[in-house]
């Protein structure tokens, strides 16, 4: 049987993708970190973390661990806060994009409401943001970090976006290596005047004066479009689920930021559903950050 502080040090270092971050979070020296988890690693005798230019990478034992780690230490975290008086439910409405709601927040929240079962989760899952500081929202999960004052902003995680059309669509166009293979497609992405964030403009990116032919404010609608067939598209990986990659060179990265007002941060309900937000975001990184 291992150390069960031995996994806490764990899972600060897959969180924080070195052991020098995990340090600063932990409030001990990096050698203490790293003994921790290379005892955790002899207890179990496998390797959690492999070491890239990227940073801390966690090996497929390691997610196992990482995945069952976070459920133990959330079920830790309740039992500490079994004596607060607001720990026992409320109300939490959380503004996020439309993919990201969906495909990752949306399936998870189940499991995360089994263990608090007064706790009411309202999701917001559009395309575009609602505003903490209007007090539209509890919580936001923006493309973008605000510069307003009254919140507390943190970021949430990094994701991968790649472009991507059907296999039936391949076929008929025949190989598409290269970015300047794309002038020749049917290109699928944003209304170009309804896009709620300058993050979501892709295509000067993947190849300069790039026009779609088929559009959409919703990206779940692309996904659509390019899965019938309707061409090829800049889609976040996470969405990207049987269809095809294409152009392999063209790899983008954007940034999840969540924010609330500060006055409401302290708050037990509104730090839960921070915590859950930040172990989803790590549990779900291969997914998000495939091609690291």
């Amino acid at each position: 049987m291992f150390d069960w502080d031995d996994l806490r040090y764990f899972l600060a270092a897959a969180r924080a993708g070195s052991f020098s971050a995990a340090a600063q979070t932990t409030g001990v020296d990096t050698a203490t970190v790293s003994r921790r988890v290379a005892r955790l690693e002899t207890a179990l005798k496998a390797t959690l973390f492999v070491r890239s230019a990227a940073g801390l990478q966690v090996t497929s034992t390691g997610s196992r661990l990482l995945e069952t780690g976070l459920q133990a230490e959330t079920a830790m975290h309740a039992a500490a806060r079994s004596g607060d008086p607001e720990a026992g439910g409320g109300t939490v409405r959380i503004s996020v994009a439309e993919g990201f709601g969906a495909h990752v927040l949306a399936p998870a929240l189940p499991a995360f409401r089994r263990g608090r079962p007064t706790l009411r989760i309202e999701l917001a899952a559009n395309a575009g943001f609602l505003s903490p500081t209007r007090r539209e929202v509890d919580l936001a999960v923006t493309l973008s970090a605000p510069t307003d004052g009254r919140l507390l902003v943190e970021p949430l995680t990094d994701y991968q976006l790649a472009v991507y059309t059907s296999s039936r669509y391949l076929a008929d166009s025949g190989p598409l290596d290269d970015a300047e293979d794309l002038r020749r497609c049917q290109v699928v992405g944003y209304v170009d005047d309804l896009l709620y964030s300058p993050e979501l403009r892709y295509l000067d990116e993947v190849a300069p004066g790039l026009e779609t032919a088929l559009s959409s404010s919703s990206i779940r609608a692309q996904c659509e479009i390019i899965l019938a067939g309707g061409g090829v598209g800049v889609l976040p990986c996470f969405l990207a689920e049987g269809l095809v990659r294409v152009a392999p060179r063209v790899l983008l990265q954007r940034r999840f930021w969540v924010s609330t007002l500060r006055e409401v941060a302290a708050s037990a309900r509104v730090r839960a559903v921070r915590a859950w937000l930040q172990d989803l975001a790590v549990a779900r990184s291969r997914d998000l950050r495939p091609f690291d």
